[in-house]
């Protein structure tokens, strides 16, 4: 069933003037860096305009809080308010990053200095691989050692995952870092269930959420995380670069950014809200896109996203008699799907297949490889249309047959 109709809503190709994407790109690659909406693109740049007029006002009476006499939040609390809202919590228990990677830098480095020789941090291994990083430098820095999990793939079990991170805590098991839904799988991770295990072993949990605002609804406290962190400028129409950490208040003593400022040692947000002189427009902004994709109507994004990610991965997958990891449950608005086994299985294959689609075809779709062949990973979104996925799999015919 075509996702438009299901929805009622004009959702397709049309909505291409809401973004200032290139018309003439077949984009099925939303989830990579986002894209900006035309209408929060001109918050933000009125907000810079505001902030020309008068920059010391600006930033140290409206955004930080440095001039004495100041009446009610800042407006970067005022924006904060907005998303914690977004995302079922309290305004005071979220700050705002530059994005995810940053703060899950801001948890590991606050935390290293507890880590001591044999100690474990606790990965999977569909995790991004910036954090991959992050916590083996920390480990590297203090003597601990990082433990990769394997997910069950292509086959995905989400009980069977849970069962292995469970089995996988030790008495060293310091940190569990696990994605709420996998970047270049595009799964949705069980994470209250993993955070159930956790509590249960004492084993602190950060759930790298960098694709869940505003493809999921989420309420973060519930999940019984200790920390997480998100992206706002993927699925939540932010400008880049806007990201979120949320921290439970027994974990906000001792966390600081992973940039050092004037709030050190004054209090979570004190410490956090003031990174030195930088530009806040992309967290002024975050707002709009919230409305942005409130107006849009929140559900009707979801099922028109979902539907046309789900019928683009089972359909590809039947037209190439590829893998398709996960059931419909198991996916939001992206779906991974293997490629024909012509096209190659290394890494240099896969810069090659994207690489000629976009130059050769004017398609933008991430590609990988893993698992003994290639994947796509299909973005889906409001912009996007079923005449896309057509687009792309009859490149892929065609560059698989040449």
């Amino acid at each position: 069933m075509d996702p438009a109709a299901a929805v009622g809503r004009p959702f397709g190709r049309r909505l291409l003037s809401e973004w200032p994407l290139d018309p003439a790109v077949t984009y099925l690659n939303h989830g990579t860096v986002g894209v900006t909406p035309t209408r929060v693109l001109a918050r933000q740049q009125a907000l810079r305009a505001e902030i020309e007029r008068q920059p010391a006002r600006f930033m140290l009476r409206d955004v930080g809080d440095f001039i004495a006499g100041r009446t009610g939040p800042t407006r970067l609390r005022l924006a904060a308010a907005d998303v914690a809202a977004f995302i079922g919590a309290q305004a005071d228990d979220v700050v705002f990053v530059d994005n995810a990677t940053t703060g899950v830098n801001a948890v590991l480095r606050s935390m290293a200095p507890t880590l001591a020789p044999g100690d474990e941090l606790l990965l999977t291994d569909h995790g991004y691989g910036s954090i991959d990083r992050i916590a083996a430098l920390v480990a590297r820095e203090h003597g601990a050692v990082v433990r990769t999990i394997a997910v069950p793939y292509p086959a995905f079990d989400a009980a069977e995952l849970v069962a292995r991170l469970a089995a996988a805590c030790t008495p060293r098991t310091r940190l569990m870092i696990v994605d709420h839904i996998t970047s270049e799988s595009g799964l949705i991770l069980p994470v209250r269930d993993i955070a159930a295990v956790c509590r249960s072993r004492g084993v602190p949990l950060l759930v790298d959420g960098a694709h869940a605002p505003g493809v999921l609804h989420l309420d973060v406290p519930s999940i019984g995380a200790d920390w997480y962190v998100g992206n706002l400028h993927k699925w939540a129409h932010a400008p880049r670069s806007a990201g979120l950490l949320w921290a439970d208040p027994s974990r906000q003593e001792g966390l600081h950014p992973a940039v050092i400022s004037w709030g050190l040692d004054a209090g979570f947000l004190a410490e956090f809200d003031w990174l030195g002189t930088r530009d806040p427009t992309p967290w002024l902004a975050a707002p709009e896109g919230i409305a942005f994709l409130h107006d849009l109507g929140v559900d009707a994004v979801w099922r028109y996203n979902h539907e046309l990610a789900w019928r683009a991965g089972s359909e590809l997958a039947a037209r190439w008699t590829t893998p398709l990891p996960g059931a419909r449950e198991d996916i939001g608005f992206m779906a991974t799907v293997g490629l024909p086994g012509q096209l190659g299985a290394t890494a240099a294959d896969a810069a090659r297949v994207r690489n000629h689609l976009l130059f050769e075809d004017a398609i933008e779709v991430q590609i990988h490889a893993g698992h003994g062949r290639l994947w796509a990973r299909v973005s889906a979104q409001v912009y996007t249309e079923w005449a896309d996925i057509e687009r792309l799999a009859d490149a892929i015919d065609r560059l698989a047959g040449a």
